[in-house]
């Protein structure tokens, strides 16, 4: 092979180590933005986890204001049908058996909105550090020991995750789906 055959070989192979080159930095950065996006996301998530205080709210008030229209066509039931039979006897006892019932209902919704709200948080929480650990290949448990989360409680996490026959993930590769053998 000639002088100029090897300096026009040089040359081709330089302007492809360039294009590659440059190809590779594009992907390198894009790979840093969406892991930057994905960083603020997953902080975010942690930082507010679960409903915001207007879900809530709405939430609260939606399901009470269910449970308030059933008890009301309840007494609008008993009212009418004491009505149609002339007939008022027990009708008082009813309406105090319907509020009694009534009151207990609306705190047993009370309780479990609150703890749906608090599984709600708990699994943003859970799910923020998940993704921060993916996306920095850190220990979860040490995530979240500085942030004050008993370790039971991501134990809980990994032992639900090993029994599920599927997983979802995000990291440095990009998303993943997977199913546990």
């Amino acid at each position: 092979m000639g002088r100029s055959a090897q300096a026009q070989t040089q040359a081709q192979i330089d302007q492809q180590l360039a294009q590659q080159n440059a190809m590779n930095q594009q992907l390198y950065s894009t790979g840093q933005g969406l892991g930057s996006q994905a960083a603020a996301g997953y902080q975010n998530l942690t930082a507010n986890p679960g409903f915001t205080d207007t879900e809530k709210s709405a939430i609260t008030n939606a399901s009470q204001s269910a449970l308030s229209s059933a008890f009301n066509a309840l007494a609008q039931n008993a009212a009418t049908r004491a009505a149609r039979t002339r007939n008022s006897a027990g009708y008082g006892e009813l309406i105090d058996s319907l509020a009694r019932t009534r009151g207990q209902q609306q705190a047993n919704l009370a309780q479990q909105n609150q703890i749906v709200f608090g599984n709600a948080a708990r699994s943003d929480t859970l799910s923020g550090l998940s993704g921060l650990s993916g996306l920095y290949g850190t220990d979860a448990s040490l995530l979240g020991k500085t942030l004050g989360i008993p370790a039971s409680l991501l134990n809980a996490q990994v032992q639900n995750s090993r029994s599920n026959n599927m997983q979802l993930g995000f990291g440095p590769g990009g998303l993943s789906f997977g199913f546990n053998g």
